[in-house]
């Protein structure tokens, strides 16, 4: 009898080793993969829409632009308070963060204005354009 209630805290015992072990590689996981890039980049908040390098998802919100009603590579909305980006028209040399010259051929990024569920907001200014 003794034999058998040894055996099983035995048994008891190197379960709780093995799960305590698996618990102490899951939290250090956690812990190294929180100051990664790809970690941050999957779970940004909403605030994060856009990158430091001023991208969305990949396309870069700067450049030529087209205005579209189908088929846009981004949703804007048109907003005066709490934008995701600061827009300015220029004529020219687009190629700082949230400078945009409006052409009809050959856009880097093709825009569709939208009322309601946008990727980005944007808001339209004379000067300092880029992230607020």
């Amino acid at each position: 009898m003794r034999l058998r209630v040894f055996a099983v805290k035995k048994k008891y015992l190197k379960m709780k080793t093995t799960i305590s072990a698996i618990l102490f590689l899951a939290i250090i996981f956690v812990f190294k993969n929180l100051g990664s890039e790809e970690f941050k980049k999957n779970n940004a908040k909403d605030d994060d829409k856009i990158s430091k390098d001023c991208k969305y998802k990949g396309l870069k919100l700067y450049g030529k632009i087209k205005f579209v009603t189908s088929f846009p590579d981004i949703k804007v909305q048109v907003v005066e308070s709490f934008p995701d980006l600061k827009v300015k028209i220029v004529d020219a040399f687009p190629d700082d963060c949230g400078k945009w010259q409006i052409v009809d051929a050959f856009p880097d990024l093709k825009v569709q204005i939208v009322e309601s569920f946008p990727d980005i907001k944007i808001k339209f200014v004379e000067s300092f354009p880029g992230k607020p």
